[in-house]
């Protein structure tokens, strides 16, 4: 049996963990070949593969990234694409896919499963918004690296009195600012799920200035809005799946709080900090235990 992994979306620390446990297991326990599919569904619509052997995901467990490559590539949006897909996995006997992803990708996994290519689908995202699960991995890592990020801006923003604003990821859910707010000690947190209101944000900042605290520390998702306003877009246009570009609420607060207080602030963007570097203990294992459940279930004919 012959079995294809692809990665798709935003890469999020251990998704290379996944990888490595799928191949171990399938090669060790199930004699599968293993093959890899680089830049997620772009890979199998182009015929870009790679092999997936125990040598080629030899010391990946701790990296970052994915080594097969990721692109928000959506096959329903290109020519004859779902047509192709099932084609070349057929003409490369392909039996089965691992398909790493967010919401975009199991979404077109699910709907290339109904054309009767079998597919597992492992849930991927750092802002961990996915329905059916209590963590995704990668978000672990994220909220470590934010809150180290807000640790030490702690000490800038009290020795020179100013107000730190930090932008974190997290599209429309504010997992990623409410749990490394509270870790990094934050004075507001402003997440999409609660409407903001400024003159509520600054009226807070006034209140720790007359308690002899000339500094504060916010802490705002990307997709954080005002009362009655909309998201913050950074860039026009959209990408594949229809998203829009979100950022820069950051730096709006940043304005509307000098606007109203005689106060200096100061704008951090973590942006893709958040998904680099090395999993975090939590992620590698939690990656790990996904990826040897999707070979398993590929087993099971689920």
């Amino acid at each position: 049996m012959k079995v294809g992994i692809l990665s798709g979306g935003g890469d999020a620390p251990g998704i290379n963990a996944v990888i490595r446990a799928a191949v171990r297991k399938g090669f060790l326990h199930y004699n599968y070949e293993m093959i890899g599919i680089k830049d997620g569904w772009k890979g199998l619509l182009e015929e870009d593969f790679m092999p997936l052997t125990l040598t080629t995901t030899r010391g990946i467990l701790h990296r970052g990234g994915s080594i097969l490559g990721t692109s928000r590539t959506n096959p329903f949006k290109r020519e004859d694409g779902p047509k192709r897909i099932l084609e070349n996995a057929k003409k490369f006997g392909i039996d089965a896919l691992i398909v790493i992803g967010g919401d975009d990708t199991q979404t077109v996994t699910q709907k290339i499963y109904e054309r009767g290519l079998p597919c597992v689908s492992v849930p991927k995202t750092i802002d961990n918004d996915l329905a059916c699960t209590d963590y995704t991995f990668g978000f672990n890592t994220a909220v470590s690296i934010a809150t180290e990020a807000l640790d030490r801006l702690h000490t800038t923003a009290e020795a020179h009195h100013r107000v730190i604003i930090v932008e974190v990821m997290g599209r429309y859910t504010g997992w990623i600012a409410l749990e490394a707010g509270i870790a990094g000690g934050a004075d507001a947190i402003l997440i999409p799920e609660q409407p903001y209101e400024i003159d509520e944000v600054c009226k807070y900042i006034k209140q720790r200035q007359k308690r002899g605290r000339y500094f504060s520390i916010v802490v705002v998702a990307e997709g954080a809005k005002p009362k009655g306003g909309k998201e913050i877009i950074y860039r026009e246009g959209v990408d594949e799946f229809g998203h829009a570009k979100l950022g820069g609420v950051g730096h709006y607060l940043g304005r509307e709080i000098e606007n109203r207080m005689d106060i200096e602030t100061r704008v951090v963007l973590l942006g893709h900090l958040q998904r680099g570097g090395s999993p975090t203990a939590f992620d590698r294992i939690l990656a790990t235990r996904y990826g040897i459940a999707a070979i398993d279930l590929v087993n099971q004919g689920k």
